[in-house]
């Protein structure tokens, strides 16, 4: 009997695991879960034996990956992927997936709330602007950034885009403008929505100089991950520039400075908010079990994201 372990620091809305623990349930296998842990060595105890895992932001470094013996598949029920160690996983024979798109209207619909935040004030009173006419810059143009493009088009607003894996024709059925340069992209954007995966290239990459190329009354929303701005660039611009805002639900390091220097012009949530609402949660949790039942019966590695070393 396959063995999977649901290991997950922030748990699955009950809702979410029943639905789980039924496909694993039909397919034969053993459901074992480890929610709210305290230490990693709970982790490092629970893995010994299981053939597959499930987490969300759990971190499945090389010391866990040598703990869990047994390990077949790790899923990262999100789209990002990062909290996975890739090179150990391929090292070990270890498959790693994501769930690519299951979270995706939840984060977009956060960007663009994100948006009318900033536009009116906080809602903390006083006279704000809209969005209608604005141009919004989409930086990563996968699920996410295309659903951003979908909602803010809604709005009303003009929307420039720019991803190194699109290109002019593929984005024409969005109706998107799609740019040449990352210059281009922050220099037309009165909003910026980063969509961009953490990785050597595009850590810090978010820095003072591009930021500064943005348009008077400027703002940029990140949903994606704190790694990709420079935070030094990011304060100094906060401070030549009084009519730049920048909004997360990543808070950088620098989060409490720039809280009490900058009201209205920075927010951040008190912690990652992207894939948090019911649908998003019950989405990819189902995703994750439906692959590695997949992958067991019939091989399937659609969505595998480490090498393969055969």
């Amino acid at each position: 009997m396959k063995r999977v372990l649901i290991a997950t620091e922030k748990p699955f809305a009950p809702a979410a695991v029943k639905q789980i623990a039924g496909i694993f349930e039909e397919a034969g296998y053993e459901v074992r879960l480890l929610e709210k842990y305290a230490a990693k060595a709970d982790l490092l105890d629970a893995v010994k034996d299981v053939q597959a895992m499930i987490v969300r932001s759990d971190i499945v470094d090389r010391e866990v990956l040598e703990a869990a013996t047994e390990l077949k598949v790790v899923v990262r029920a999100g789209s990002g992927f990062d909290n996975l160690d890739l090179v150990a996983c391929t090292e070990k024979g270890v498959v790693a997936m994501n769930t690519p798109g299951q979270n995706s209207n939840a984060v977009a619909e956060l960007a663009i709330g994100m948006m009318i935040f900033m536009a009116r004030g906080n809602f903390k009173g006083g006279s704000g602007s809209e969005l209608k006419g604005k141009t919004v810059g989409v930086y990563g143009c996968g699920n996410i950034g295309r659903r951003v493009a979908r909602i803010a088009q809604g709005l009303g607003m003009k929307v420039v885009a720019l991803d190194p894996c699109v290109t002019k024709v593929s984005m024409e059925p969005y109706e998107v403008k799609v740019v040449q340069s990352v210059n281009d992209l922050f220099s037309q954007s009165d909003y910026l929505s980063l969509h961009i995966p953490s990785n050597e290239k595009t850590k810090k990459s978010v820095n003072f100089e591009l930021m500064n190329k943005m348009p008077k009354g400027a703002t940029i929303i990140n949903t994606a991950r704190k790694e990709v701005i420079d935070e030094d660039g990011l304060r100094k611009m906060l401070e030549e520039r009084p009519d730049f805002k920048y909004i997360s639900d990543i808070a950088p390091s620098c989060h409490d400075e720039l809280a009490e220097k900058f009201e209205f012009r920075y927010y951040s949530t008190p912690k990652k908010q992207g894939a948090e609402t019911s649908e998003a949660n019950v989405n990819a949790g189902v995703a994750a079990a439906e692959q590695i039942v997949a992958f067991f019966e019939n091989g399937d590695q659609t969505y595998r994201v480490n090498k393969s070393l055969s």
